[in-house]
């Protein structure tokens, strides 16, 4: 029998107690509180089973072949989770002899991870909230004849509920492999991402976003983007891609850790032409007393976005100058406005059909 505290990445089984998309937590093993810690790799290198990770030398490599192994014989694998008062006990076991030996590899390979201060940040929520409150468990394992017991207990009922719906987790790594290891799990308690608060912040019930601020590549204050519009839509209904334009003004003002300045112009041509038209044109052109498009306009305007139509496709339509609604100005050619603008720094983003 061994006793380690803090060894969560070897709760319940020790294994697949990372995903594939693990990462290195940060400063140490011991006392761990969700600090990020120096990253040892940099953009683009792989860390556990493809997260960033603390460092790509050969017992990296070797961490991590195992990991693949047990996910990729998860159906020779067999598990029985036992829920008790303090927490659970689980037994790991294969009839394999080459997954036995994986299981129990794995094993000592977080032992001296623990050991050497090296362990694995999890970027699934469920895990990184584990090690949050990594000095309130205590883990008992031993080796089976086929496998591995593990005891995970805590004295505080949270990290008692912490430590069972960790339990399932990993009891559905090993019924589903690679397909479950890819998700990401929620901790109990808490509301799944799709069901954080949605805000609307630049643009009023239009282009809702959520909340991101740990996620990556967070928005830059002084992106200047052109998105390139040739979406149509029917008559009386607001074209999806202004819809999509205030989501991109709403993502740069909410979604991120901070709010980001950015500047914002559309450009209109194609299928999306005819929704710059005033009312009065708007009219006389489909028989609908109003531009359905022109209220979102009128608004992304106030906030700032530059509002260009192609003044060949207009002409293609029929129509001129005069039937534009004043918040959008009539460019030569959506060519010469799109070349322009990128010309001057602006990132391309086409909205077609």
């Amino acid at each position: 029998m061994k006793t380690l505290r803090f060894l969560l990445c070897l709760t319940a089984i020790a294994l697949f107690s990372t995903t594939v998309n693990a990462q290195g937590p940060g400063n140490g093993p011991r006392g761990y509180r969700g600090g990020r810690g120096p990253q040892h790799g940099g953009p683009g290198q792989e860390g556990h089973a493809g997260g960033q990770g603390h460092g790509r030398d050969a017992q990296h490599a070797a961490d991590r072949d195992v990991f693949h192994f047990l996910l990729e014989h998860h159906e020779q694998i067999r598990r029985k989770v036992t829920n008790r008062p303090d927490g659970v006990e689980t037994v790991t076991e294969s009839d394999n002899p080459d997954v036995t030996a994986k299981i129990q590899e794995h094993v000592g390979q977080m032992a001296r991870r623990v050991h050497d201060g090296d362990p694995i940040r999890m970027r699934d929520p469920l895990f990184a909230e584990l090690f949050r409150h990594a000095d309130e468990i205590k883990i008992n394992y031993e080796k089976t004849k086929q496998g591995v017991k593990v005891t995970e207990t805590s004295t505080n009922p949270r990290v008692v509920q912490l430590i069972q719906a960790h339990a399932v987790v990993v009891s559905d790594f090993v019924e589903r492999g690679f397909g479950e290891a890819s998700k990401q799990h929620e901790v109990p308690g808490t509301k799944p991402t799709a069901e954080k608060q949605k805000s609307t912040p630049v643009i009023p019930g239009h282009g809702a976003v959520i909340p991101l601020p740990d996620a990556a590549h967070q928005p830059r204050s002084g992106t200047k983007i052109v998105v390139d519009v040739t979406r149509g839509s029917e008559p009386d209904e607001l074209n999806s891609a202004f819809e999509k334009v205030a989501k991109y003004l709403n993502i740069y003002a909410a979604a991120g850790k901070e709010p980001a300045d950015v500047d914002l112009a559309v450009v209109l041509h194609g299928g999306a032409t005819l929704a710059a038209l005033h009312d009065d044109a708007y009219h006389a052109e489909f028989g609908i007393a109003k531009n359905p498009n022109l209220p979102l306009l009128r608004q992304l305007h106030l906030a700032g976005v530059k509002l260009y139509v192609c003044g060949q496709s207009l002409d293609g339509f029929g129509k001129s100058e005069d039937d534009v609604a004043i918040c959008v100005q009539a460019a030569v050619s959506a060519l010469t406005a799109n070349v322009n603008l990128q010309s001057e720094g602006y990132a391309y983003i086409p909205l077609g059909k």
